[in-house]
């Protein structure tokens, strides 16, 4: 099987209908994108991966039909058994190790790039590109703010990236601000 944008954006939106869960998808392709380009990866496959890590989460939300039902249906689809995989990981409570730099950088922007999003809505412009480093941090201490965004998983995605945490929050923004069109944002 082919894995591109289209064949991803078909499975996500099949779906899913919640436009805050397609522009999260969305979010996390731009982030997973241009991780893939400092990395020297293939942007395709990567971009893929992150638009459909939660194309399952509007039926099955809860752990742990998110993300194994996903799986299901992709292996039915006949994806790739290490894309399946990259997917899974990106649930703690799967026990699917993220010993991949695809898994490891999924797992680190998918919380930070619904986090941003969050940080661009509050600021005045509602614009991510006004987004700095400095603001996400502040609201990252303000445990009322954006509260189901596990700031924990944002440091440790970082960590286990191998990224330092301001330079990760600058990318992420970086990629947001690509697709901010797209976003809305």
């Amino acid at each position: 099987m082919t894995v591109d944008r289209d064949t991803a954006w078909a499975l996500l939106t099949e779906h899913t209908q919640n436009e805050s869960l397609l522009k999260h998808a969305l979010a996390v392709e731009a982030a997973m994108r241009h991780y893939a380009g400092i990395f020297g990866e293939d942007a395709e496959q990567w971009g893929a991966v992150g638009l459909i890590h939660d194309f399952d989460y509007e039926r099955w939300s809860t752990a742990p039909d998110h993300p194994n039902r996903g799986m299901e249906i992709l292996r039915e689809r006949g994806w790739p058994e290490d894309l399946i995989r990259v997917v899974g990981s990106h649930a703690d409570y799967t026990g699917i190790p993220r010993d991949s730099l695809m898994a490891k950088s999924l797992y680190a922007v998918d919380e930070l790039s619904g986090f941003l999003t969050a940080v661009a809505y509050v600021r005045p412009s509602r614009k991510i590109a006004d987004v700095e480093v400095s603001s996400v941090r502040k609201k990252m201490k303000d445990k009322a703010f954006a509260r189901a965004v596990s700031r924990d998983d944002i440091v440790k995605g970082a960590e286990d990236l191998g990224v330092p945490l301001d330079a990760h929050i600058a990318n992420c923004i970086a990629a947001l601000t690509s697709a901010a069109e797209l976003l809305g944002i």
